[in-house]
């Protein structure tokens, strides 16, 4: 999903592209809605949140939570004020660090391999689970405030045409994403599914699987790599929000306030834990997925479809996704059961094809063609 939302960008050339055809309005409110969970709602919060449990706790008892939160977050602070600065820090320094930590422990893992694959899943619907872990990552939504920057350091190397571009962009996403840490950090996983049930929990599992490949050297070295990723993604992740809502504002609140206010809210938030996190995170990813994507596919399909199409087929995605939640958490609502694909969490996708049709039928009537048609010639004109 993060690779079609980078095509997606490739496709119409930027976030704001893919948005608007939601309508100025929408794609302002979608657009916020992300950069929440992107930023001081979910994602940054999460990031002190795992340094805690992958890193500190294991290794350094007694530390207090809200202790490690404040201080995390000062550090985050000061690194994210000196603005021009945090590029070359995570680019240079923090990123290639991360790069080999993960490699020695997936190198670690597959030579020898820690178990047999389990030949049957543990759990009763595969790909629901996976549709919504994959979720939790927000991948897919970073793809879209955050693509524009690959783009440019693209285009900025030289390969400035559309398939020069897509062959780099798709390249490199393939070898560092898929090849390397996505399929090596799975295969890790798959290694110890006949040793450890569904219930275990995300940080203990991992930690589990370091330990078994290096012993309390590894949990240490594990530990370094997980403060290094979260480090650099709070980095990013508040840096960009902060300025994404000073520009909202149109600079009446100041870059450094907002960073401020980001920081200080994500270290609140941090205390509730990893997995209380997550599970309060769950509902509201269910929700905004589904329009993100959809304007995503469509971006990447068919981007010269009329909007008219595209709002609809938002709305349709919006619907459905909201009436399938509210059923998941306790508020009946048997019709979305009967829709296709409910058992693989793909509920939305008819919804938002139906309403997309809809609203292609009305792009056709007459009246819609006579409104256009002045604003058609303009164009031309212009």
């Amino acid at each position: 999903l993060a690779m079609m939302g980078m095509f997606a960008l490739l496709r119409v050339g930027s976030s704001e592209q893919v948005l608007r055809r939601a309508g100025k309005l929408p794609a302002e409110i979608l657009m916020c809605a992300i950069v929440l969970c992107i930023g001081p709602m979910v994602a940054i919060p999460r990031t002190s949140a795992s340094t805690y449990e992958m890193a500190i706790a294991p290794n350094l008892s007694g530390v207090s939570p809200v202790v490690f939160s404040v201080a995390f977050f000062a550090l985050i602070l000061v690194l994210c004020l000196k603005e021009s600065a945090v590029v070359d820090i995570v680019g240079k320094v923090l990123t290639p660090l991360l790069l080999v930590g993960l490699f020695a422990i997936i190198i670690k893992g597959i030579v020898p391999p820690l178990g047999e694959i389990a030949d049957l899943p543990q759990i009763s619907n595969v790909t629901v689970t996976g549709i919504k872990a994959g979720y939790q990552t927000m991948d897919a939504l970073a793809a879209l405030p955050f693509g524009i920057i690959i783009l440019q350091s693209v285009t900025a190397k030289g390969y400035k045409q559309g398939k020069s571009q897509l062959r780099v962009v798709g390249g490199a996403a393939l070898l560092a994403g898929v090849l390397a840490v996505y399929m090596g950090l799975a295969y890790l996983g798959a290694t110890v599914s006949t040793q450890y049930t569904g219930s275990i929990g995300r940080a203990a599992l991992i930690m589990a699987i370091v330990e078994a490949l290096m012993g309390k050297t590894g949990v240490v070295i594990f530990g370094v790599v997980v403060g290094l990723a979260c480090v650099t993604t709070a980095i990013a992740l508040t840096s960009s929000a902060a300025a994404y809502f000073s520009e909202l504002c149109r600079g009446k609140v100041s870059y450094k306030v907002f960073v401020a206010a980001i920081c200080v809210f994500s270290a609140v938030v941090s205390n509730l834990g990893l997995d209380r996190i997550v599970a309060v995170a769950a509902p509201v990813l269910d929700v905004v997925y589904p329009p993100a994507l959809m304007l995503i596919c469509i971006s990447l399909i068919m981007p010269k479809v009329h909007d008219f199409v595209s709002r609809g087929a938002v709305i349709g995605a919006l619907l459905t996704s909201a009436l399938c939640t509210l059923h998941t958490y306790g508020v009946s609502v048997p019709l979305v059961e009967a829709l296709p694909l409910y058992d693989l969490g793909l509920s939305w996708v008819l919804p938002a094809v139906v309403f997309g049709l809809a609203a292609q039928l009305v792009t056709m009537l007459p009246s819609v063609r006579r409104r256009e048609e002045p604003a058609r010639r303009v164009g031309e004109k212009n």
